[in-house]
């Protein structure tokens, strides 16, 4: 990106790291945002000392007395405002995301129409924030349930995703009543400033308190602040399992409430039925879709035998087509790994698979070469597995598919999806309607997400989103995942002159 690209969303080669609304301020140390794209530096952000978290906390707590009390319909016209920004800013603002985070830039824009996508979903939410009329035992009794604002939402995401996660939190958060502190990842710092600066300019336009939108720059331990703080009745956080155990606890001490969005280890199920076209197309791109670096990006395909080897040769063929390079340029299927760190751990997977006796399908390596001097592209990989493999019970964040045959009936495969510790998304190839049942009901898949004749990858906004098992149980975006922002509280009004009590019980003076 250029120089006056970067400065159309706010970036100087130095921005500071910390703000409430407009205000930024930050005295810490600077983290330097170098592009995986060619290894350049971006720009540099200030961390976020403890002291100017507690001035953030301060202008939070403010806000949140004036931003409750704002009709839930007219807190949505400021999210439809951010939603019209977004639409103005989606180029830039998608060329960032691929710039600083490393997806393809169609990728890049995609995540930017996610954020456009959640913010029309919430404006129209501000209208349907709808409790249950509840009928009572008692007569001259009405009983209703309603939702009222948390408060504040601590925000913590991931660098994988460093712009649509947060809209998803902070969209239906904003017209719950809530308002968010967002401490993003330090990988991405340079996406969250350009965000905080968008909303910023909306919140000052309409004359609104600046702690509504704020954001702590940092490493973990401003999440360890976030978690650990009682003025933060809820945690959302995106990142590893290992991570969110972490959160969980914190925030369970203090009888908080998390939202947990963490590793997947995603399985589609190819069976003798299954259109192989379809197949090829959704495992592709869920495998090497982001550099494999979505939590919901295809780990395994769980292959019948009957059809294992014609689709083996058909994967193996198409990755010879995957393109590798600048993901800014559009003819590039496949861009670089998030650091040299991921490259690591990429290699390290591979030698555990040949350890463990999974073969190789395809050559895993680190590119070198013109185009390639960031050190973090690499190939992706296709290795033939066992289930049970201990590389294969876990998630690796890179470009590696795991292939899995299994010899039986439909619920051989549906025993090895499950038999994994994550529980996020799930997929079935299938042109059977009893395949497809089965692999939806109760005896089927146990994860959040469970599609049929779709990859694992690539979630609309209307559902909600999330996992079970060590996914962490949370759900966010659409469907009732705005529940979660709000706290519930049942009434109960007497209309009469007389106190009849409930169950039947008598009391009488």
């Amino acid at each position: 990106m250029t120089s006056k690209e970067l400065k159309a969303l706010g970036i100087e080669v130095e921005n500071l790291g910390t703000s409430t609304g407009s205000k930024w301020f930050s005295k810490g140390g600077l983290i330097a945002s170098y592009s995986p794209t060619n290894g350049k530096l971006i720009a540099k952000v200030q961390s976020s000392t403890k002291k100017e978290y507690e001035k953030v906390m301060q202008e939070a707590e403010k806000a949140k007395l004036e931003w409750r009390d704002i009709p839930a319909p007219k807190r949505g016209e400021i999210v439809r405002q951010l939603g019209e920004k977004l639409r103005e800013v989606k180029p830039l603002l998608g060329k960032l995301v691929s710039y600083e985070m490393g997806k393809s830039y169609q990728e890049g824009m995609g995540e930017v129409q996610e954020m456009i996508d959640i913010c029309d979903f919430a404006v129209g939410l501000s209208r349907q924030l709808y409790g249950n009329t509840i009928h009572s035992e008692r007569p001259g009794h009405r009983m209703y349930d309603q939702y009222h604002p948390l408060g504040i939402v601590g925000i913590i995401t991931a660098f994988n995703f460093p712009v649509a996660v947060w809209a998803w939190n902070a969209a239906l958060a904003l017209v719950c009543g809530d308002v968010v502190v967002w401490k993003a990842s330090e990988k991405t710092p340079l996406c969250a400033v350009a965000c905080q600066k968008i909303i910023a300019d909306i919140l000052k336009a309409n004359k609104l308190p600046e702690g509504i939108s704020s954001i702590v720059t940092g490493d973990k331990g401003v999440g360890e602040w976030i978690s650990s703080d009682e003025r933060i009745p809820l945690v959302s956080a995106t990142g590893s399992t290992r991570m969110g155990k972490i959160v969980a606890t914190t925030v369970a001490q203090r009888l908080g409430k998390s939202l947990l969005e963490l590793g997947g280890n995603n399985a589609i199920i190819v069976t003798p039925s299954a259109d192989l076209k379809m197949t090829i197309i959704g495992a592709v791109f869920g495998a090497v879709g982001t550099a494999g670096q979505r939590c919901t990006s295809t780990r395994r395909l769980i292959i019948h035998e009957s059809i294992y080897d014609k689709v083996k040769k058909s994967l193996v063929d198409a990755y010879k087509q995957i393109k590798i390079g600048d993901p800014l340029d559009i003819k590039h299927h496949m861009g670089p790994l998030i650091d040299t760190d991921a490259v690591d751990m990429y290699l390290n997977a591979l030698e555990k698979i040949k350890e463990e006796g999974g073969k190789l399908l395809t050559k895993g390596e680190v590119l070198q070469g013109k185009g390639y001097e960031s050190g973090c592209y690499v190939t992706p990989v296709i290795a033939e597995v066992e289930n049970h493999y201990e590389i294969v019970q876990h998630e690796t964040f890179a470009p590696i598919l795991y292939l899995i045959k299994y010899k039986g009936e439909l619920e051989e495969a549906i025993a090895l999806q499950n038999g994994v510790k994550q529980g996020l998304s799930s997929a079935i190839m299938t042109n059977s309607v009893r395949e497809s049942e089965l692999f939806l009901s109760q005896n089927g898949s146990d994860c959040g997400i469970a599609n049929v004749n779709i990859g694992t990858s690539g979630a609309e906004i209307g559902g909600a989103f999330g996992g079970e098992k060590e996914t962490g149980g949370g759900r966010e975006s659409g469907s009732d995942a705005w529940k979660v922002y709000m706290r519930r509280q049942t009434n109960t009004i007497n209309y009469t002159t007389n106190l009849p009590l409930a169950q039947g019980i008598k009391f009488d003076l």
